[in-house]
């Protein structure tokens, strides 16, 4: 099996999908005006703040700030000006559509774990939402369900929730390469997601010579798509931050206690 370096490096950009669960609320995010210097002491009652907010375990903070600034470089330099590319080359209707079906996709992780959890109504639901977008929305192309009172806003489930709801704490905190903040239970949570999710499977398109050439398509597809919201909530739970390590871990926290309640 061939693979060229283009294809590689998309396949990397997977890692990057995991980025959404870790920053996603800005409002926990600690702000102080641009060059604002030095720390008063109001600024210090903030990052106490939002360090209770993001309680958790940290014993490798050096490691996790070395690891996020890494991540915050790669954004910078090498996955921002991509994610650029693909909001300006497509039109936004069509980048609508291409999350509708990835998301749609996913009724596998939102089923079981709604299952696991024992919400049998809520599975039933989700069932409902993925038969009318699939069958009445062109295989998820467009959100039918949005427009049906009970399906329109179902929480969505994950293995990170179901082990929350298992009693599991998070655990020592983590910084991933390309994935970003995360916990111990959260990091296996993400695994089963992926493991559940059928987008990460790839379609193969055989080429038909003697050396046997395929095509991976879906999964670096669904890196790219997801970049351009993932990265406008990384932003806002970190510019201007006080700290944006600490905001970033604060935000991750809060969001996946926030998610594990509903």
């Amino acid at each position: 099996m061939k693979t060229t370096a283009l294809l590689t490096l998309s396949a990397a950009l997977l890692a990057s999908c995991a980025t959404p669960k870790a920053v996603v609320n800005a409002d926990v995010a600690v702000k102080t005006k641009a060059g604002a210097r030095p720390l008063q002491p109001e600024a210090t009652d903030h990052l106490d703040d939002y360090a209770d907010a993001g309680k958790v375990a940290d014993p490798l903070e050096k490691l996790n700030r070395a690891t996020f600034w890494l991540n915050d470089g790669l954004y910078t330099v090498f996955f921002r000006p991509l994610s650029k590319g693909y909001e300006k080359v497509l039109p936004k209707f069509f980048r609508r559509g291409v999350d509708n079906v990835f998301e749609n996709v996913k009724y596998p992780v939102r089923v079981v774990n709604c299952v696991l959890q024992g919400k049998g109504e809520r599975a039933g639901l989700e069932t409902k939402k993925f038969v009318i977008n699939t069958m009445a929305g062109v295989g998820g192309l467009v959100r039918v369900s949005d427009k049906i009172p009970d399906i329109a806003d179902i929480p969505a489930e994950d293995f990170g929730q179901t082990l929350a709801k298992w009693g599991f704490g998070h655990g020592p905190y983590i910084v991933l390469p390309l994935l970003g903040p995360s916990s111990t239970r959260e990091f296996v949570g993400l695994a089963g997601d992926y493991a559940a999710n059928p987008a990460n499977y790839g379609l193969y398109f055989y080429k038909g010579n003697a050396n046997h050439d395929w095509m991976y398509i879906p999964p670096p597809s669904n890196t790219l798509r997801s970049m351009p919201d993932q990265f406008e909530k990384y932003d806002a739970a970190t510019k201007d931050a006080v700290d944006p390590y600490l905001s970033a871990r604060a935000a991750f926290i809060q969001q996946r206690d926030e998610a594990a309640k509903k």
